[in-house]
Protein backbone atom coordinates (compact mmCIF):
# COMPACT_ATOMS: atom_id res chain seq x y z
CA UNK A 1 0.00 0.00 0.00
CA UNK A 2 3.19 3.16 0.38
CA UNK A 3 3.77 2.33 -2.82
CA UNK A 4 0.35 3.41 -3.65
CA UNK A 5 1.03 6.69 -1.32
CA UNK A 6 4.22 7.46 -3.64
CA UNK A 7 3.70 10.49 -5.88
CA UNK A 8 5.46 9.08 -8.77
CA UNK A 9 3.18 5.95 -8.50
CA UNK A 10 0.21 7.83 -8.43
CA UNK A 11 0.94 10.12 -11.50
CA UNK A 12 2.17 7.29 -13.25
CA UNK A 13 -1.23 5.58 -12.87
CA UNK A 14 -3.32 8.39 -13.66
CA UNK A 15 -1.31 8.81 -16.84
CA UNK A 16 -1.90 5.06 -17.77
CA UNK A 17 -5.43 5.05 -17.27
CA UNK A 18 -6.29 7.96 -19.38
CA UNK A 19 -3.91 6.98 -21.88
CA UNK A 20 -6.02 3.34 -22.01
CA UNK A 21 -8.98 4.88 -21.66
CA UNK A 22 -8.69 6.64 -24.85
CA UNK A 23 -6.64 3.80 -26.74
CA UNK A 24 -9.74 1.30 -26.12
CA UNK A 25 -12.22 4.08 -26.67
CA UNK A 26 -11.00 4.28 -30.72
CA UNK A 27 -10.99 0.97 -30.81
CA UNK A 28 -13.42 -1.56 -31.62
CA UNK A 29 -14.78 -2.35 -28.29
CA UNK A 30 -14.67 1.43 -27.58
CA UNK A 31 -18.55 1.87 -28.55
CA UNK A 32 -19.13 -0.88 -26.06
CA UNK A 33 -17.73 0.59 -23.03
CA UNK A 34 -18.71 4.06 -23.72
CA UNK A 35 -22.17 2.69 -23.96
CA UNK A 36 -21.45 1.08 -20.34
CA UNK A 37 -19.88 4.31 -19.14
CA UNK A 38 -23.68 5.93 -19.90
CA UNK A 39 -25.71 3.21 -18.22
CA UNK A 40 -27.33 3.97 -15.00
CA UNK A 41 -27.25 2.48 -12.02
CA UNK A 42 -30.39 4.14 -10.42
CA UNK A 43 -31.83 3.59 -6.83
CA UNK A 44 -35.37 5.18 -7.30
CA UNK A 45 -36.69 4.89 -3.50
CA UNK A 46 -33.11 6.85 -2.74
CA UNK A 47 -33.79 9.71 -5.91
CA UNK A 48 -30.29 8.70 -7.02
CA UNK A 49 -30.57 8.61 -10.84
CA UNK A 50 -26.76 8.07 -11.93
CA UNK A 51 -24.91 6.77 -15.20
CA UNK A 52 -22.16 4.62 -14.10
CA UNK A 53 -19.63 7.72 -14.91
CA UNK A 54 -21.46 9.71 -13.06
CA UNK A 55 -21.45 7.29 -10.02
CA UNK A 56 -17.60 7.71 -10.61
CA UNK A 57 -17.33 11.51 -11.02
CA UNK A 58 -19.74 12.64 -8.36
CA UNK A 59 -19.51 9.83 -5.78
CA UNK A 60 -16.28 8.22 -5.54
CA UNK A 61 -14.77 11.21 -6.57
CA UNK A 62 -15.56 12.92 -2.90
CA UNK A 63 -13.23 11.23 -1.18
CA UNK A 64 -10.41 13.02 -3.04
CA UNK A 65 -11.84 16.17 -2.56
CA UNK A 66 -12.18 15.16 1.10
CA UNK A 67 -8.68 14.14 1.12
CA UNK A 68 -8.04 17.59 -0.58
CA UNK A 69 -9.89 19.21 1.93
CA UNK A 70 -8.00 17.12 4.81
CA UNK A 71 -4.63 18.74 3.20
CA UNK A 72 -5.91 22.27 3.05
CA UNK A 73 -6.98 22.54 6.30
CA UNK A 74 -3.45 21.18 7.45
CA UNK A 75 -1.82 23.48 5.66
CA UNK A 76 -3.96 26.44 7.08
CA UNK A 77 -3.22 25.46 10.71
CA UNK A 78 0.58 24.29 11.17
CA UNK A 79 1.59 24.17 7.10
CA UNK A 80 3.17 26.69 4.82
CA UNK A 81 -0.58 28.54 4.43
CA UNK A 82 -1.02 29.11 8.30
CA UNK A 83 0.05 33.21 8.19
CA UNK A 84 -0.39 35.99 5.94
CA UNK A 85 2.98 36.15 4.82
CA UNK A 86 3.46 32.78 4.35
CA UNK A 87 0.16 32.64 1.94
CA UNK A 88 0.55 36.10 0.45
CA UNK A 89 3.10 35.12 -2.23
CA UNK A 90 1.91 31.32 -3.17
CA UNK A 91 -2.08 32.81 -3.21
CA UNK A 92 -0.48 35.49 -5.34
CA UNK A 93 0.75 32.99 -8.26
CA UNK A 94 -1.96 31.05 -8.07
CA UNK A 95 -4.46 34.43 -8.90
CA UNK A 96 -2.44 34.90 -11.79
CA UNK A 97 -2.34 31.20 -13.08
CA UNK A 98 -6.01 31.33 -12.65
CA UNK A 99 -6.90 34.51 -14.43
CA UNK A 100 -4.53 34.58 -17.14
CA UNK A 101 -5.70 30.90 -19.02
CA UNK A 102 -9.26 31.76 -18.30
CA UNK A 103 -8.40 34.94 -20.65
CA UNK A 104 -6.88 33.08 -23.46
CA UNK A 105 -9.78 30.39 -22.98
CA UNK A 106 -12.08 33.33 -23.56
CA UNK A 107 -9.95 35.45 -26.34
CA UNK A 108 -10.69 32.12 -28.37
CA UNK A 109 -14.77 31.24 -27.65
CA UNK A 110 -15.94 34.92 -26.88
CA UNK A 111 -19.37 35.25 -28.17
CA UNK A 112 -19.78 30.94 -28.67
CA UNK A 113 -21.60 28.71 -26.29
CA UNK A 114 -18.52 27.38 -25.05
CA UNK A 115 -17.39 30.62 -23.31
CA UNK A 116 -18.67 29.21 -20.21
CA UNK A 117 -15.78 26.57 -20.15
CA UNK A 118 -13.65 29.53 -19.23
CA UNK A 119 -12.85 27.45 -15.58
CA UNK A 120 -11.64 24.01 -17.36
CA UNK A 121 -8.01 25.45 -17.90
CA UNK A 122 -7.65 27.33 -14.33
CA UNK A 123 -7.00 23.87 -12.41
CA UNK A 124 -3.47 22.57 -11.76
CA UNK A 125 -2.89 18.29 -10.56
CA UNK A 126 -1.30 18.02 -7.76
CA UNK A 127 -0.55 14.48 -8.01
CA UNK A 128 0.73 14.76 -11.25
CA UNK A 129 2.51 17.97 -10.65
CA UNK A 130 4.15 16.55 -7.44
CA UNK A 131 4.72 13.62 -9.02
CA UNK A 132 6.66 14.99 -12.28
CA UNK A 133 8.54 17.00 -9.35
CA UNK A 134 9.67 14.06 -7.68
CA UNK A 135 10.69 12.04 -10.79
CA UNK A 136 13.22 14.66 -12.37
CA UNK A 137 13.77 17.14 -9.18
CA UNK A 138 16.14 15.16 -6.89
CA UNK A 139 18.76 18.15 -6.67
CA UNK A 140 15.42 20.97 -6.55
CA UNK A 141 15.85 22.82 -3.01
CA UNK A 142 12.34 21.85 -0.70
CA UNK A 143 11.15 25.17 -0.78
CA UNK A 144 10.39 25.04 -4.46
CA UNK A 145 7.98 21.78 -3.66
CA UNK A 146 6.66 23.66 -0.72
CA UNK A 147 5.77 26.73 -2.98
CA UNK A 148 4.29 24.36 -5.62
CA UNK A 149 2.25 22.56 -3.01
CA UNK A 150 0.88 25.51 -1.42
CA UNK A 151 -0.27 27.14 -4.79
CA UNK A 152 -1.79 23.30 -6.14
CA UNK A 153 -3.75 23.63 -2.63
CA UNK A 154 -4.96 27.23 -3.28
CA UNK A 155 -5.86 26.54 -6.81
CA UNK A 156 -7.61 23.20 -5.64
CA UNK A 157 -9.64 25.78 -3.10
CA UNK A 158 -10.08 28.47 -5.91
CA UNK A 159 -11.43 25.35 -8.27
CA UNK A 160 -13.85 24.11 -5.40
CA UNK A 161 -15.28 27.76 -4.99
CA UNK A 162 -15.73 27.52 -9.01
CA UNK A 163 -17.84 24.48 -8.96
CA UNK A 164 -19.83 25.35 -5.98
CA UNK A 165 -20.75 28.54 -7.30
CA UNK A 166 -20.98 28.26 -11.06
CA UNK A 167 -21.92 24.61 -11.44
CA UNK A 168 -25.14 25.02 -9.09
CA UNK A 169 -28.27 25.92 -10.23
CA UNK A 170 -31.87 25.98 -8.14
CA UNK A 171 -30.56 25.02 -5.23
CA UNK A 172 -32.35 22.66 -2.99
CA UNK A 173 -31.97 24.47 0.42
CA UNK A 174 -33.77 22.26 2.36
CA UNK A 175 -31.68 19.28 1.36
CA UNK A 176 -28.92 21.76 1.93
CA UNK A 177 -30.25 22.20 5.77
CA UNK A 178 -29.91 18.72 5.83
CA UNK A 179 -26.71 18.24 4.42
CA UNK A 180 -25.22 20.90 6.70
CA UNK A 181 -26.71 19.05 9.98
CA UNK A 182 -24.94 15.61 8.44
CA UNK A 183 -21.36 17.70 7.96
CA UNK A 184 -21.53 19.34 11.47
CA UNK A 185 -22.20 16.10 13.55
CA UNK A 186 -19.43 14.51 11.52
CA UNK A 187 -16.92 17.16 12.61
CA UNK A 188 -18.26 17.01 16.23
CA UNK A 189 -17.66 12.95 16.22
CA UNK A 190 -14.26 12.80 14.48
CA UNK A 191 -13.32 15.04 17.54
CA UNK A 192 -13.74 11.92 19.51
CA UNK A 193 -10.97 10.09 17.82
CA UNK A 194 -8.69 12.85 19.18
CA UNK A 195 -5.73 10.85 20.53
CA UNK A 196 -6.50 12.86 23.68
CA UNK A 197 -10.67 12.49 23.83
CA UNK A 198 -12.28 11.37 26.55
CA UNK A 199 -13.37 8.80 24.51
CA UNK A 200 -9.99 6.90 23.52
CA UNK A 201 -8.71 7.12 26.80
CA UNK A 202 -11.06 5.21 28.44
CA UNK A 203 -9.92 2.67 25.93
CA UNK A 204 -13.13 2.11 24.01
CA UNK A 205 -13.69 0.70 20.48
CA UNK A 206 -13.10 2.79 18.01
CA UNK A 207 -15.15 1.09 15.09
CA UNK A 208 -18.54 2.32 16.34
CA UNK A 209 -17.25 5.89 15.92
CA UNK A 210 -15.76 5.22 12.67
CA UNK A 211 -18.67 3.34 11.49
CA UNK A 212 -20.99 6.30 12.90
CA UNK A 213 -18.76 8.73 10.70
CA UNK A 214 -19.27 6.63 7.53
CA UNK A 215 -22.49 6.65 7.76
CA UNK A 216 -22.58 10.64 8.79
CA UNK A 217 -20.90 11.17 5.48
CA UNK A 218 -23.09 9.34 3.09
CA UNK A 219 -25.87 11.35 4.72
CA UNK A 220 -23.55 14.17 3.59
CA UNK A 221 -22.90 13.62 0.45
CA UNK A 222 -26.64 12.11 -0.40
CA UNK A 223 -28.19 15.13 0.84
CA UNK A 224 -25.52 17.38 -1.08
CA UNK A 225 -26.57 15.82 -3.93
CA UNK A 226 -30.32 16.20 -3.51
CA UNK A 227 -29.98 19.87 -3.10
CA UNK A 228 -28.34 20.52 -6.78
CA UNK A 229 -25.36 21.29 -5.43
CA UNK A 230 -22.02 19.09 -7.02
CA UNK A 231 -22.06 16.22 -5.03
CA UNK A 232 -18.17 16.48 -4.65
CA UNK A 233 -17.71 19.67 -2.66
CA UNK A 234 -20.03 17.31 0.49
CA UNK A 235 -16.04 15.63 0.40
CA UNK A 236 -15.02 19.01 0.71
CA UNK A 237 -17.12 19.77 3.21
CA UNK A 238 -16.27 17.27 5.45
CA UNK A 239 -12.18 17.62 5.50
CA UNK A 240 -12.74 20.81 6.32
CA UNK A 241 -14.48 20.11 9.85
CA UNK A 242 -13.09 17.48 10.74
CA UNK A 243 -10.65 16.62 13.40
CA UNK A 244 -7.15 17.42 12.21
CA UNK A 245 -5.65 14.49 14.01
CA UNK A 246 -8.28 11.85 13.09
CA UNK A 247 -8.01 13.60 9.55
CA UNK A 248 -4.61 12.66 8.98
CA UNK A 249 -5.17 9.37 10.03
CA UNK A 250 -8.09 9.47 7.98
CA UNK A 251 -6.03 10.36 4.72
CA UNK A 252 -3.18 8.05 5.66
CA UNK A 253 -6.19 5.68 5.35
CA UNK A 254 -8.05 6.95 1.75
CA UNK A 255 -4.80 7.68 0.41
CA UNK A 256 -3.96 4.15 -1.33
CA UNK A 257 -7.54 3.95 -2.68
CA UNK A 258 -7.59 7.60 -3.85
CA UNK A 259 -3.94 7.12 -6.04
CA UNK A 260 -4.72 2.96 -7.23
CA UNK A 261 -8.62 3.64 -7.54
CA UNK A 262 -10.65 6.63 -7.56
CA UNK A 263 -8.31 8.62 -9.92
CA UNK A 264 -7.19 6.08 -12.29
CA UNK A 265 -10.50 5.18 -12.34
CA UNK A 266 -11.89 8.40 -13.04
CA UNK A 267 -9.54 9.62 -15.58
CA UNK A 268 -10.00 6.07 -17.47
CA UNK A 269 -13.70 7.25 -17.31
CA UNK A 270 -13.32 10.80 -18.23
CA UNK A 271 -10.86 9.83 -20.72
CA UNK A 272 -12.99 7.44 -22.33
CA UNK A 273 -13.93 9.82 -25.96
CA UNK A 274 -13.73 8.88 -29.69
CA UNK A 275 -11.28 10.47 -31.22
CA UNK A 276 -13.49 13.43 -33.94
CA UNK A 277 -12.78 12.80 -37.47
CA UNK A 278 -12.38 15.94 -38.53
CA UNK A 279 -9.85 18.62 -39.69
CA UNK A 280 -8.48 21.16 -37.53
CA UNK A 281 -10.29 23.83 -38.80
CA UNK A 282 -13.38 22.12 -37.75
CA UNK A 283 -12.53 21.51 -34.29
CA UNK A 284 -14.49 23.93 -31.39
CA UNK A 285 -13.07 26.80 -30.35
CA UNK A 286 -13.24 25.44 -27.02
CA UNK A 287 -10.63 23.17 -28.00
CA UNK A 288 -8.12 25.48 -28.59
CA UNK A 289 -8.61 27.41 -25.58
CA UNK A 290 -8.14 24.61 -23.49
CA UNK A 291 -4.75 23.37 -25.33
CA UNK A 292 -3.67 26.68 -25.32
CA UNK A 293 -4.35 28.32 -21.98
CA UNK A 294 -3.30 25.11 -19.80
CA UNK A 295 0.11 25.07 -20.39
CA UNK A 296 0.85 28.73 -22.03
CA UNK A 297 -1.37 30.33 -19.42
CA UNK A 298 -0.78 28.60 -16.73
CA UNK A 299 3.25 29.51 -17.42
CA UNK A 300 2.40 32.88 -18.27
CA UNK A 301 0.05 33.56 -15.30
CA UNK A 302 1.87 31.93 -12.30
CA UNK A 303 5.53 33.14 -13.60
CA UNK A 304 4.41 36.58 -13.67
CA UNK A 305 1.69 36.86 -11.29
CA UNK A 306 4.60 35.34 -9.08
CA UNK A 307 7.64 37.63 -9.69
CA UNK A 308 5.25 40.63 -9.05
CA UNK A 309 4.23 38.73 -6.16
CA UNK A 310 7.38 39.15 -4.81
CA UNK A 311 7.70 42.13 -4.90
CA UNK A 312 5.07 43.15 -3.24
CA UNK A 313 5.69 40.06 -0.49
CA UNK A 314 9.20 41.41 -0.24
CA UNK A 315 10.64 39.99 3.12
CA UNK A 316 7.45 38.77 4.12
CA UNK A 317 7.31 35.63 2.35
CA UNK A 318 8.74 32.22 3.82
CA UNK A 319 9.58 31.38 0.29
CA UNK A 320 11.54 33.25 -1.90
CA UNK A 321 11.85 32.19 -5.54
CA UNK A 322 14.23 32.95 -8.00
CA UNK A 323 12.40 33.46 -12.05
CA UNK A 324 14.22 30.01 -12.62
CA UNK A 325 12.52 28.57 -10.04
CA UNK A 326 9.13 30.50 -10.71
CA UNK A 327 9.07 29.26 -14.31
CA UNK A 328 9.12 25.29 -13.58
CA UNK A 329 6.26 25.96 -10.87
CA UNK A 330 4.90 27.66 -13.50
CA UNK A 331 5.25 24.89 -16.03
CA UNK A 332 3.76 22.20 -13.27
CA UNK A 333 0.92 24.52 -12.77
CA UNK A 334 -0.09 23.72 -16.47
CA UNK A 335 -0.94 20.15 -15.89
CA UNK A 336 -4.83 20.22 -15.12
CA UNK A 337 -5.54 16.97 -15.63
CA UNK A 338 -8.01 15.51 -13.01
CA UNK A 339 -9.69 18.94 -11.82
CA UNK A 340 -10.02 19.88 -15.24
CA UNK A 341 -11.44 17.19 -16.38
CA UNK A 342 -14.26 17.58 -13.96
CA UNK A 343 -15.15 20.78 -14.44
CA UNK A 344 -14.79 19.81 -18.68
CA UNK A 345 -17.78 17.44 -17.64
CA UNK A 346 -19.65 20.20 -16.10
CA UNK A 347 -19.37 22.86 -17.98
CA UNK A 348 -20.33 20.98 -21.26
CA UNK A 349 -22.84 18.75 -19.59
CA UNK A 350 -25.38 18.07 -22.76
CA UNK A 351 -22.84 19.44 -25.58
CA UNK A 352 -21.71 16.10 -26.02
CA UNK A 353 -19.22 16.39 -29.15
CA UNK A 354 -17.74 19.93 -27.39
CA UNK A 355 -17.27 18.02 -24.03
CA UNK A 356 -14.89 15.38 -26.38
CA UNK A 357 -12.94 17.67 -27.71
CA UNK A 358 -12.36 19.55 -24.52
CA UNK A 359 -11.40 16.41 -22.86
CA UNK A 360 -9.21 15.73 -25.51
CA UNK A 361 -7.40 19.11 -25.38
CA UNK A 362 -7.08 18.60 -21.43
CA UNK A 363 -5.38 15.58 -22.27
CA UNK A 364 -3.10 17.00 -25.19
CA UNK A 365 -2.66 20.49 -23.26
CA UNK A 366 -1.50 18.57 -19.79
CA UNK A 367 0.25 16.46 -21.92
CA UNK A 368 2.37 18.91 -23.10
CA UNK A 369 2.80 20.83 -20.00
CA UNK A 370 4.38 17.20 -18.62
CA UNK A 371 6.68 17.19 -21.37
CA UNK A 372 7.51 21.27 -20.95
CA UNK A 373 7.59 21.04 -17.27
CA UNK A 374 9.65 17.44 -17.40
CA UNK A 375 12.16 18.96 -19.19
CA UNK A 376 11.97 22.39 -16.79
CA UNK A 377 12.70 20.02 -13.85
CA UNK A 378 15.21 18.21 -14.81
CA UNK A 379 17.00 21.24 -16.06
CA UNK A 380 16.31 23.40 -12.94
CA UNK A 381 17.32 20.30 -10.83
CA UNK A 382 20.98 19.81 -12.75
CA UNK A 383 21.71 23.36 -12.23
CA UNK A 384 21.04 23.53 -8.70
CA UNK A 385 23.60 19.73 -8.86
CA UNK A 386 26.22 21.91 -10.66
CA UNK A 387 25.89 24.61 -7.60
CA UNK A 388 26.35 21.34 -5.08
CA UNK A 389 22.83 21.87 -4.26
CA UNK A 390 22.65 25.31 -2.69
CA UNK A 391 19.21 27.09 -2.93
CA UNK A 392 19.33 30.61 -5.02
CA UNK A 393 23.19 32.11 -4.94
CA UNK A 394 25.20 32.01 -8.07
CA UNK A 395 24.07 33.82 -11.66
CA UNK A 396 22.86 30.58 -13.04
CA UNK A 397 20.39 29.76 -10.49
CA UNK A 398 19.05 33.57 -10.24
CA UNK A 399 17.83 33.52 -13.84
Amino acid sequence: MNVLRSERWAAALLLIAAALGLLLANTAVGASLIEAKNAHLDLPWLGLDLSVGHWISDGLLAIFFFIVAVELKRELVIGELNSLAKALLPAIAALGGVIVPALIYLAFTAGTEAADGWPIPTATDIAFALGVLAVFGTWLPTRVRVFLLALAVLDDLIAILIIAFFFTSDADLAALGFAGIAIALFGAVSRLMKPRSSYILSRRPQWPIVLLLVVLALAAWYFVYRSGVHATIAGVALGLVMSRRPGGRAVHALEPWSNGVVLPLFAFSAAMVAIPQVQPSELDPAFWGILVALPVGKLVGITLAGGLGGLVAKNRSGTPLTLGDLLVVGALGGVGFTVSLLMNELAFAGMGSVADEGTLAVLLGSGVAIVVSSIAVAVRSRQYRAHGGRAGVGGALSR
